[in-house]
């Protein structure tokens, strides 16, 4: 690939300095993902650089217009810090005519409601938990059909944002101070759904039209106390010292080749419902009776070195600059198609 001038977006409190030395742990692990993406971008040989864009697109629009970027590493997780708004800065992005790295704008409309992607995909016979959507001021009824346990989320958040031992529930008591915690914590409607008992395992996959489907990746929990249930909870995903202390690893899955591949066939048919492209992750949850349950999409996951999409490809034998150079050459891509 050619050097390029990479014009770098995250949010300004994860701008990564100079150096890593002196920060603590904790610091480093807040800009991992920038620290690692960048380092790649110059040691590909590109021209990089990092904007912080939080609440304004105006910075955005004149770096476009003054440096003019090849293309735009879109690494923002939030806008306004809403989740929801990052589909729009890749609609901005696109209406300025800007290539960037990621998913569509359409992708991220489809797969970030929880409850509309499972609509979807249900539809499309994609094994799915049935589930059921408490909206903000409505009164928690729960529909005869859905059984306990239930598993209560945010409808729209990601990264295990709400998510605790107290989020599976057995009692419509416990569902409905669970749906409220939702509505006054995490301030979205909540969605209820069937708890599936089993493995997590993730999926990246990578491409627009052709898509790479990375090897399934597992999340293990081998040291949860007592009666703790084995799910990815905010702890689990983000707390340092717990992961340590409770030896949550995350490994290549132990499948059978014939389950491996009906789960690939499963996250390519996804992609296409949903219209994603660029780079995703699948989050299923393999149940005790041998079926992979869709649990959500998630569009331009963490892909810091260290975590699962990244390390899949490693597995894979793609190195970790090699990924995000494809990154690159895929927003460019689709760049170019738009234009035929």
């Amino acid at each position: 690939m050619k050097s390029l001038r990479v014009l770098a977006v995250c949010l300004p409190e994860q701008l990564p300095p100079d150096s890593l030395e002196g920060l603590s742990e904790k610091q480093i692990y807040e800009r991992k993902t920038e620290w690692d993406v960048f380092n790649a971008i110059r040691q590909n040989g590109h021209e990089l650089r990092p904007l912080g864009v939080k609440n304004e697109l105006a910075p955005l629009r004149e770096q476009i217009e003054t440096w003019k970027p090849d293309i735009v590493f879109n690494l923002l997780d939030e806008f306004h810090g809403q989740t929801v708004y990052c589909q729009n800065v890749a609609s901005f992005l696109e209406l300025m005519k800007v290539p960037y790295t990621g998913c569509n704008p359409r992708g991220m409309m489809l797969s970030q409601g929880k409850d509309l992607s499972k609509k979807l995909l249900k539809y499309h016979r994609i094994p799915t938990p049935a589930f059921a959507v408490f909206p903000r001021g409505r009164k928690v009824k729960r529909p005869g059909r859905l059984a306990f346990p239930l598993i209560v989320k945010s409808t729209t958040e990601d990264s295990s944002f709400g998510i605790a031992q107290a989020s599976v529930v057995d009692s419509d008591e416990k569902l409905e101070e669970r749906v409220h915690y939702i509505h006054d914590a995490i301030g979205t409607a909540a969605i209820a759904e069937q708890y599936i008992h089993g493995r997590e395992l993730y999926v990246g996959v990578v491409g627009n039209e052709r898509l790479t489907v990375l090897p399934v990746w597992e999340f293990e929990f081998n040291g949860l106390p007592a009666r703790a249930l084995p799910i990815a909870t905010e702890n689990v995903k983000h707390n340092l010292e717990y992961q340590k202390k409770r030896g949550i690893t995350d490994r290549a899955a132990d499948l059978s080749p014939q389950l491996a591949a009906r789960i690939r066939d499963y996250v390519r048919r996804i992609c296409r419902i949903l219209e994603l492209d660029g780079y995703n992750r699948i989050d299923f949850r393999l149940g005790t009776d041998g079926v992979p349950y869709f649990i959500e999409a998630n569009p331009n996951p963490d892909i810091a070195e260290s975590e699962e999409l990244a390390q899949s490809a490693i597995h894979d034998g793609l190195t970790y600059p090699e990924l995000i150079n494809r990154m690159l050459a895929l927003g460019l891509q689709r760049a170019n198609a738009s234009e035929d």
